[in-house]
C-alpha cells in the first residue's frame, strides 16, 4: 500500500513542479514580447530621425 501511495505523490509533485515551471516560461514570454516590441518602437523612431536627417542633408546638396 506504500508504493501505490508513494507513486500518487510523486505524481503529484511532478505535475504542481511542471506547473510552476510553465507559469514561469509564460510570464517570461510576455517580458521578452514587451522587450521586442519596445525595441521595435525605438528601431522606428531612430529609422524616422535617419529619415529626417537625410532629408535636410539631401536639400543641403541640392542648395550646392
Amino acid at each position: 500500500m506504500f508504493w501505490p501511495m508513494f507513486a500518487i505523490a510523486v505524481g503529484f509533485l511532478g505535475i504542481a513542479v511542471l506547473g510552476v515551471l510553465a507559469v514561469r516560461v509564460f510570464l517570461e514570454a510576455e517580458r521578452l514580447g514587451r522587450q521586442v516590441d519596445e525595441s521595435a518602437r525605438r528601431i522606428n523612431r531612430a529609422a524616422e530621425d535617419l529619415e529626417h536627417a537625410s532629408v535636410g542633408v539631401a536639400r543641403s546638396a541640392d542648395a550646392l
